[in-house]
């Protein structure tokens, strides 16, 4: 088919879950998910986890069987990238030249990885980790034995990366630009509980370090990783496997190029709406005003915002629109430890500890002008769960109520 009439760009849990909720309120037009990848839309967030661990094949991170698809009459065309828009005609062009025209289109096409800007990013045995082929690029290089991995980034995914590659045996150093790991996203006691755990695991951690090449072999493999710490000392990092793990830049060349407005992906509006009719954007990709950033315009790199979005958005579709107003929520397993997050900290000027850090499971609340805005809970699912409610709730509990992890947060609403 040539039409398409909900034509959804991007294969991951955003794409899918578009398709999914349009069947499931009741669309019978024709939807196409057109992905750049060689298969059918899989989960994400098991690529740095069990799947690079090779705990879980890659038929259990399908987000649902391939024939599911055909049955409910979404047409999924793989190997298919969109590389233009034309908004006025209703037609998007594809890598092979040909056209696929379309009534509404939802952009859900995520992010690529960010490359490392020095010399020698392109050497051999430099990876991401965003999609499958990456992970099997990876397992493939370790069934070929590696000596040490390096891990460029203590975000999220550099850690969850380095969790697994401890598991294996592996000797691995960690370099972070910052002075502590995961600074974008937690605080700095959360930071401390984490250094310490990947330390305790054999993780070298070197922090505060700018990485100012990679070195190569003979054969144009990399060998090692010259970096410099912030007193201006340099050193080599012998590596020959490496991760990059830098964050990633939002895929929005083309509906910028159509005239979308976006600087740091594409601005979208409270149903998900860009400045482009009938166009849509959701995802990591979509940059939004979120109401629990204080109304910042943010962009959301997380399962939860590119499922909710995606609901969005089929409601919005069929007639039944409400605005996007959910409370983020984020995960990461590294070792024994699950980490749950909900809200945003970032703000805070209070925090507030539940539990015994050397116990393995607390939980630390964040406040601002006494209002619970964020909790960090590691091994404490009912903390997650209930503090939720306290964010959405905008809730002032007592601090020592708080702080008593024998009090349970549902009472303190």
């Amino acid at each position: 088919m040539s039409f398409a009439d909900v034509l959804i760009v991007g294969g991951g849990h955003g794409g899918a879950q578009a398709a999914l909720a349009l069947r499931q309120r009741g669309f019978e037009g024709c939807i196409t998910i057109a992905t750049r990848e060689a298969h059918p839309p899989y989960e994400r967030p098991p690529l740095s986890k069990d799947y690079l661990a090779g705990e879980r094949p890659f038929e259990k991170i399908l987000i649902r069987p391939e024939s599911f698809w055909a049955e409910r009459k979404i047409d999924i065309r793989t190997r298919t990238p969109v590389v233009a828009i034309d908004p006025q005609a209703r037609s998007a062009e594809l890598g092979d030249g040909s056209t696929l025209d379309y009534h509404t289109l939802i952009w859900a096409a995520g992010g690529d990885p960010r490359r490392l800007p020095c010399d020698g990013a392109d050497l051999d045995g430099v990876h991401s980790i965003r999609t499958r082929g990456d992970v099997d690029r990876i397992r493939a290089q370790l069934g070929g034995g590696v000596k040490h991995v390096a891990v460029i980034g203590g975000g999220y995914i550099g850690l969850e990366a380095a969790a697994v590659f401890r598991k294996l045996g592996l000797p691995v150093t960690v370099i972070e630009r910052e002075d502590r790991v995961l600074s974008r996203v937690a605080g700095p006691d959360l930071s401390a509980f984490y250094e310490a755990e990947h330390r305790r695991q054999g993780v070298e951690l070197l922090l505060g370090h700018n990485v100012e090449c990679l070195l190569g072999d003979d054969q144009g493999r990399v060998r090692a990783v010259a970096i410099e710490s912030g007193d201006g000392n340099r050193s080599e990092i012998e590596a020959d496997l490496v991760i990059a793990g830098i964050g990633i830049v939002p895929a929005v060349g083309p509906l910028l190029a159509a005239g979308a407005a976006g600087t740091n992906g594409v601005d979208v509006d409270d149903f998900c709406r860009t400045t482009l009719d009938d166009t849509y954007a959701i995802g990591d990709c979509a940059a939004h005003s979120n109401p629990y950033a204080d109304n910042r315009v943010i962009r959301l790199e997380s399962v939860q915002n590119a499922t909710d979005m995606a609901n969005t958005v089929a409601r919005h579709i069929t007639g039944e629109p409400e605005a996007y107003n959910t409370v983020p929520w984020f995960w990461s397993n590294q070792y024994d430890l699950r980490l749950q997050t909900v809200g945003f900290s970032r703000d805070d000027d209070d925090t507030v500890l539940r539990g015994d850090p050397d116990s393995r499971s607390f939980s630390i609340v964040y406040l601002r002008e006494g209002r619970v805005v964020a909790l960090d809970c590691v091994n404490a699912t009912r903390d997650y769960a209930q503090g939720r409610r306290l964010i959405e709730a905008r809730s002032e509990p007592d601090l020592d109520a708080l702080a008593d992890p024998e009090v349970a947060l549902k009472t303190l609403l």
